[in-house]
This record gives C-alpha cells, structure tokens and sequence, in this order.
C-alpha cells in the first residue's frame, strides 16, 4: 500500500484559496482564532466551510484559550482537530472531545522536553519554529537536527517555513505523518498564492510516488 504524507494549510482567511487548495489536494485546513494577522472568529470560519466535500479536516488554532473559549469552539461543529498553540495545561487539554494537535515551538534542545507533558493526550504533535515571542507563521525553518529519538518517533507534523523550495528536503529527512504549511505560500498574511500551493503539493506527491 502506497503511503500519504498528509498536508495541512493553515492561516485560511479566503474561500478562493480555499476552494484551490481542495482542488490540489490537500487533507486539512487550518484557521486562526488566536490574536494573528490570519485571525478569524467563528462565523468566518462558518461561512469560509461551507460546500467543503467530505474528508476535508478542519483544524482551529488556539494559543492558551479559557475553558469557555474551548467549550464554544467545541460546540460549533465546525473543527474537527483543535491544536493547542500555547502553554496551555494538561488539564484544559482534556475538556475536548475533538481530536488534539500539540504544538512545541522549538529553538533549543530543551524545548522538546514538552512531549512528556502532552504525550499520552494528544493525537499528533506539531513542531513548529520559536522565534522570540511569536507563534507560529515565522517563515522560518527550525533547525531540524534538534529533534531527538522521542520527537522522531512520535506521530508528528512538521510545521516551520515549509514550501516549495525545501518541501522535498523535509519529507526526506524526518518523514513527517503530516506537514504544515503556511507562511511560504502567501503573498501577504492570510492571501495564498495558488501557484505556490500548486507547486508544493505537486512535489509532495511525486515525492511520496517516488519513496514509498
């Protein structure tokens, strides 16, 4: 059985892009309802989900969200991953019944210490790049060689400045259950440039035809 290496675009604001990148062939959509330039509330999200074709998840990206933040996310039935962005509990992580993405922004070695507060609650972990305060939607790659036997044999999604231009590196070097892309596609935060989109899911597939 051949192998498929699973692509999430995150920080969706338009149905363009979106209706675009179901064409190309992506299996899950991320939307930002933390403070971000990509930010959306839930009645965007709503209407940019509407005449999605099945299969499609539908991922919402929190950073530390109360409990009542958490509940409402859960009860508009628009997700189908909630992924936890922040230093949020183990505890709040729980109190959801939709399935759980933690991501650990990395810069240093120790940063990776967090699996072992997450790893029995969470679906998938997502390693993503630290710069500083941000989160996320850097642009930039982190250094890869950090990630240690734990992260490696964890089911993992790889997020960080990922396109085009180093897509094919990535998938040969860590192989990833699944990869994020964000930054690297757009032409502004939020507005994706579709040709970008195409140009990377053309060489994750044919990567995945020519290695699996």
């Amino acid at each position: 059985m051949t192998a498929r290496v699973m692509v999430k675009i995150c920080g969706m604001t338009r149905k363009s892009d979106i209706n675009f990148a179901v064409k190309a062939g992506v299996d899950a959509l991320g939307f930002i309802l933390a403070k971000s330039p990509r930010q959306l509330n839930l009645a965007q999200v709503k209407e940019l989900c509407q005449d999605l074709p099945p299969f499609i998840s539908r991922v919402a990206v929190v950073v530390n969200p109360d409990l009542n933040e958490l509940q409402q996310i859960t009860a508009a039935g628009l997700f189908d991953y909630i992924q936890f962005h922040g230093d949020e509990p183990a505890e709040l992580i729980t109190k959801t019944e939709l399935k759980k993405i933690k991501a650990i922004s990395i810069n240093k070695a120790k940063d990776l210490q967090k699996i072992k507060l997450y790893k029995n609650l969470v679906d998938y972990f997502l390693f993503d790049t630290k710069i500083g305060d941000e989160i996320g939607g850097t642009g930039r790659s982190f250094d890869w060689s950090l990630l240690n036997d734990e992260a490696l044999q964890a089911k993992f999604i790889l997020a960080g400045g990922l396109g085009p231009h180093n897509i094919e590196l990535a998938l040969k070097s860590l192989k990833p259950a699944a990869v994020d892309l964000n930054s690297q596609l757009e032409i502004s935060p939020g507005i994706k440039d579709q040709k970008l989109i195409e140009e990377s899911l053309v060489k994750i597939r044919a990567f995945e035809k020519n290695n699996y």
